[in-house]
Formats: structure tokens, sequence, C-alpha cells
């Protein structure tokens, strides 16, 4: 994964996947969300036999150097206590619902990434703003659950296809 500094010196985020895959979803692709999380995983079962064995702690370290989330918002947002967090990183690993829920908080900031074209900032910016179609929400409080992370989701691909919500 690569920074560059866009005209308007926003930060921008650009997949520069290794030689062997190429950057989307699909056999042979890197998933966004793992990539995200510094891993270069194109097989579904391999990425299901990983957040199985939980993934190691530097992939939350990646996951936060990218997204420039907040330790408190992140651990609240993957439901691991603080304290928790601390023994997690003594301990070098995740265990596997931990892991589970990073990756789904790592597939909605891709997706949210990908509406923004790729600048982080405003993509966390947004991941930030209540929205009215959340309640009032923010996608980030959302986040936090399997149906809320959908809602986001879903949320984001009506804004992909111009309709307002």
């Amino acid at each position: 994964m690569e920074r560059e500094s866009a005209k308007a010196g926003a930060t921008t985020v650009r997949e520069t996947p290794r030689v062997g895959g190429v950057y989307g979803a699909g056999p042979g692709r890197f998933h966004p969300a793992v990539v995200l999380l510094g891993l270069r995983l194109s097989d579904p079962a391999e990425i299901i036999k990983r957040v199985e064995e939980g993934f190691s702690f530097h992939t939350l370290e990646r996951f936060q150097k990218v997204t420039r989330i907040p330790t408190d918002d992140l651990a609240e947002v993957v439901a691991i206590k603080l304290r928790t967090l601390h023994r997690r990183k003594k301990d070098g690993r995740l265990d596997p619902e931990e892991s589970d829920r990073l990756l789904r908080v790592s597939r909605v900031f891709a997706k949210t990434l990908d509406l923004f074209e790729g600048d982080a900032e405003a993509a966390k910016q947004w991941f930030y703003t209540p929205a009215r179609a959340l309640g009032g929400q923010r996608p980030l409080d959302f986040a936090r659950t399997d149906l809320g992370t959908r809602e986001v989701e879903a949320l984001i691909d009506r804004l992909e296809h111009g309709v307002l919500t």
C-alpha cells in the first residue's frame, strides 16, 4: 500500500499489490479489506483460516496506521477492552472473534475508502460523521455489529449509485 499526496494536499491510498496478485475481489485478487490489514491473501479459504487462527497483533496496528483511527475508537468498534488490547499486544495475537471483528471493520472501511476514491482522510471523516440514514449515528458506531456493518455497506452502495438517503 502506498500513500501519495493529491493536488489539494489530501492523503490518498493506492493499493500496490506484490507480484502474483491483483487488487480487487475474486479469484487471484487481493481482497481490499485484507490489504488494509497488511495481508496479501486472495483465497477466501486462506482468509478464513487466518481469522480462525487469530490475526497477529501487527494486523491491527497496520489497520490503525492506514486508517488513523485512534486506539480507543478502534478498540471499541472491535469490542476489545483497552486492558485486553494491551495484553494482546504483549501476546502478539488477537483471538479469532477479535480477528473476525477487525476484518469486518476493515471490510466496511475499504468500501468507504473506495467510495472516496482512495482519499483516506475523507473516508475517515465520513466514517466519523453522523448519518441521517443511520438514525443520526456515525458509520463507525454502526460497524460494531454485523447488522450495523451491513447497513453501512448498504448506505455506501446507495451513495455510489446516486441514491439520496
